[in-house]
């Protein structure tokens, strides 16, 4: 494990807490589940875990609708639960990273609450955006916007007087109002809720929604008002990228130095940050703001050589021009895993999306940087694009009635073990049922199975992860492009290590003449096949 400047080419593994395993048999995942999965985690070769939102909610949109910054939700255990997995993470030589909240909140929240019960223009209502309507008795929004998950971005409430009133804007659902930020006492609570779970012992946060926070001052209507609910992303330019967050992530930067400045142990904040261009993104990892932030540019780009160059570059050229190092991810809790988005829509994932994942995760794992694997990446699990109506949860369902971009299906519970539901992930009785159901297909990618086939994806990702943590050429740097056929990307690590990907589906020639040290299928000497990655080191390598 690395401890100097950990997080520059830190592999960080992402725990959806409630999927990753139950302890408690009640078919929800929980905090004590997670801490019996530590060992496991540390044998996969990661670096640490960051834990998305366990926090008390009432599960409007599972934990991003936060109620109490500062506790453990009971579904998932308590504050004493938490301690003691920090403190197994850190024994295993683990980092622990959380995942906040800062654009908005549950509308069970107490200062929400408090609002409600105000009356308009009160200071409690100054902490969200509450605005009078428009039209003929307010009865209109009081702009167009919408929000991403379907429907307009404001609700009206109800005055104590039980006529209609105010709206208040919630960029994603009713029941997760926006914070607003122009407020100071608003900003003053985030900076308690960071320094409450550094106490505690924590080594940094993922920061939800990096971008948002501010709004345009005057609310003023969109041009493209259905932007945020067409795309399912961050782009209306008047509500997210305000230059004022920027000051946001300048002083929760100066807050971690400050606990970094007391015990050596440097504290990380990574931003999911959703913006227009790789140059947009710079701005928020210069050197007095996050440290990293996701780069979300290689998860959406097709798979197309073109596309993958492209977009690796400008990251290499706008982002680690910074002086921080770009933060890759290719899966995540909100998007279609990779088995299914690089191949054809299929249940079990087999054949090219299988193929193209593999590589892929190869690619990843070789550029300079660090990098996020989302659970169950390691055992190719595909989407599972056949759950019934009936058991759908994500709001952007049930406010659309659509199941286009929903994310249940990267949600389902792992499979740990066994040949039928609930494959070890649950400890209850035979009646205890994973809060989402597992398809039977998925024994094939049950983690026993995978630590038994070393042919796996877990072992092309222990592989990976083991020659990352010990090879000089990978990590931390910088990379050169090599010149290779049509459809085939290829790059030099270092003092000798060369990737190359044929994005392709016939073989080529390899660019390096001898066996590879490490390839995501079978590859004979002096050949890349189609759909392959690989890796090269030695005298050969050397010489390009």
């Amino acid at each position: 494990m690395r401890t100097h400047r950990w997080w520059r080419d830190a592999v960080i593994y992402q725990v959806y807490v409630r999927s990753f395993l139950d302890s408690t048999g009640d078919g929800i995942g929980d905090l004590a589940g997670v801490r019996a999965g530590l060992p496991y985690l540390r044998k996969l070769g990661v670096d640490g875990i960051w834990l998305s939102p366990f926090y008390p909610s009432p599960q409007h949109d599972h934990g991003y609708d936060v109620a109490d910054y500062c506790d453990v939700d009971p579904l998932f255990g308590d504050l004493t639960e938490f301690d003691r997995l920090t403190a197994a993470a850190h024994r295993l030589g683990l980092k622990v990273l959380l995942d906040v909240v800062p654009n908005h909140c549950s509308s069970e929240h107490r200062w929400f609450r408090e609002a409600l019960a105000a009356v308009p223009g009160s200071p409690a209502r100054a902490r969200f955006h509450f605005a009078d309507g428009r039209g003929p008795d307010g009865a209109q929004p009081p702009n167009n916007w919408h929000a991403m998950f379907g429907g307009p971005a404001w609700t009206r409430v109800t005055e104590a007087d039980g006529r209609p009133g105010q709206w208040y804007l919630h960029m994603f659902t009713p029941e997760q109002p926006d914070w607003n930020w122009r407020t100071p006492e608003v900003a003053a609570e985030f900076d308690r809720v960071l320094r409450f779970w550094l106490d505690r012992g924590v080594d940094g946060f993922r920061i939800d929604v990096a971008a948002g926070l501010f709004k345009h001052p005057a609310l003023p209507d969109s041009p493209d008002p259905e932007a945020d609910a067409r795309t399912r992303d961050s782009v209306n330019p008047l509500a997210w990228n305000q230059p004022e967050v920027h000051e946001v992530w300048r002083h929760w930067r100066a807050v971690c130095e400050e606990y970094t400045a007391r015990d050596g142990r440097e504290r990380l904040l990574v931003g999911e940050v959703s913006v227009p261009t790789a140059r947009d993104h710079a701005r928020y990892v210069r050197p007095d703001e996050l440290h990293q932030a996701f780069f979300f540019d290689l998860l959406s780009a097709p798979w197309d050589t073109d596309a993958f160059r492209k977009v690796i570059s400008e990251a290499m050229q706008d982002i680690a021009g910074t002086g921080s190092t770009v933060t890759w991810v290719l899966n995540n809790h909100d998007q279609v895993r990779t088995v299914t988005r690089y191949g054809e829509p299929a249940t079990e994932g087999s054949g090219l999306g299988t193929a193209r994942a593999r590589a892929a995760a190869l690619l990843m794992l070789a550029l300079p940087g660090a990098a996020y694997i989302y659970q169950g990446e390691e055992l190719g699990l595909p989407e599972v694009v056949d759950l019934p109506d009936d058991v759908l949860t994500d709001p952007i369902f049930r406010r659309t009635g659509s199941r286009a971009k929903i994310r249940d299906g990267c949600r389902v519970p792992l499979p740990w073990s066994g040949q039928a539901s609930p494959f070890g992930f649950t400890s209850g009785t035979e009646s205890a049922k994973p809060w989402l159901p597992q398809p039977e297909w998925f024994a094939e990618h049950a983690t026993d199975r995978a630590l038994a086939d070393t042919r796996s994806f877990w072992h092309l990702y222990r592989d990976g992860l083991q020659l990352r943590a010990t090879l000089p050429q990978l990590g931390e740097g910088d990379l050169r492009w090599l010149d290779t056929p049509p459809g085939v990307l290829g790059f030099v690590r270092g003092d000798g290590l060369v990737c190359a990907v044929n994005f392709g589906t016939a073989p080529t020639p390899a660019p390096v003449p001898g066996t590879p040290l490490l390839a995501s299928g079978p590859c004979p000497p002096g050949v890349l096949p189609g759909s392959t990655a690989a890796w090269w080191i030695g005298d050969e390598a050397l010489a390009l």
